[in-house]
């Protein structure tokens, strides 16, 4: 298992890119792509036109190109495709940055997304994939014991990673015997280390790291990560983690991505489901958007990538001309 992060601990990684360490610690353009059941239509809403992306048409689909950020709508019958998509999408940019970088660098959040990634663990992705190029770290964290039942870390442990053969030393937890500020400038200066290493890359359009995939989830008021509505830390700039001692969702003490290293992502799945997000979905897919009223969730706008959409029906049901 996992322990904590350190930046020294971190300094030890060789180039190589495989060394050990102790572990530690939208606005969406225009174009969309949908599946809906075996039929493919068309989808639209009052002002866009959205092109259907088959199972199929999804599995033969060419990486996406790093020129520019794209965007897609991918809507399933069941969470049981979902899944099977999602760990086709993931395995497969394993693939490209294990070749391209020698290092895949992934980004977890917690919530129903552990579930959906589910199909990594069975074959053939548990045989095919290359372990051994990951390095997980997360994009928010709760500041509890690891064994705690609010850790995101616990969470993805219990339901994928210790069913997957990844080097524990590249698995980047946050040191849980800090306070919440100290657990977030420590994770920070691991990952500034990490990324004189070699192990992540950098923005050349941000400054920012750039993680190869961040897989997340939306809350259903359209919080990411352990960013939230009106709180102020949406509008930090400089940071790149950071702290907070008052979420308004249980547990209080937190750490979390900033904006600034969101959008930096080469590659961001959104994983959403269920009626109870459809408000922020119709919301952050509406071309009605005000700045002074977004939510973390339309905050969430990529430099340079392809941010992809993973929903089911009940997620989109407030789209119009569904």
């Amino acid at each position: 298992m996992s322990t904590s992060v350190s930046a020294a601990a971190a300094a030890a990684l060789l180039p190589i890119l495989h060394g050990r360490r102790s572990p530690p610690a939208s606005r969406v353009p225009t174009i969309f792509r949908r599946r809906i059941g075996p039929s493919p239509r068309l989808f639209s809403s009052s002002s866009h036109s959205f092109p259907i992306l088959t199972a199929a048409a999804m599995a033969t689909a060419p990486a996406a190109s790093d020129a520019g950020s794209k965007s897609k709508l991918l809507v399933f019958d069941s969470k049981e495709e979902l899944a099977v998509s999602l760990a086709k999408y993931t395995a497969e940019l394993s693939e490209k940055f294990a070749a391209e970088r020698g290092a895949f660098t992934v980004v977890l959040s917690g919530g129903s997304l552990i579930d959906a990634l589910s199909k990594l663990t069975e074959p053939p992705y548990l045989e095919s994939v290359d372990w051994s190029k990951w390095h997980v770290f997360w994009v928010d964290e709760r500041v509890v014991p690891k064994d705690h039942e609010d850790s995101n870390y616990k969470l993805a442990f219990d339901g994928f990673l210790s069913k997957v053969p990844i080097p524990p030393g590249q698995v980047y937890a946050i040191n849980d015997a800090l306070s919440a500020e100290g657990a977030a400038d420590d994770y920070e200066a691991c990952l500034k280390q990490l990324v004189k290493n070699g192990v992540i890359a950098m923005s050349t359009a941000t400054g920012f790291p750039r993680f190869d995939l961040q897989l997340l989830g939306m809350g259903p008021d359209g919080h990411i990560a352990s960013l939230f509505p009106g709180h102020p830390l949406v509008n930090e700039k400089e940071r790149w983690v950071t702290y907070i001692k008052d979420s308004p969702k249980p547990p209080p003490e937190r750490i979390t991505f900033t904006f600034p290293v969101i959008n930096s992502s080469a590659y961001i799945a959104m994983v959403v489901t269920g009626a109870g997000k459809a408000g922020p979905v119709q919301k952050a897919l509406s071309d009605k958007q005000t700045s002074s009223d977004l939510l973390p969730i339309e905050i969430a706008v990529l430099q340079d990538g392809e941010f992809t959409w993973f929903t089911d029906k009940p997620a989109v049901s407030l789209l119009q001309n569904k």
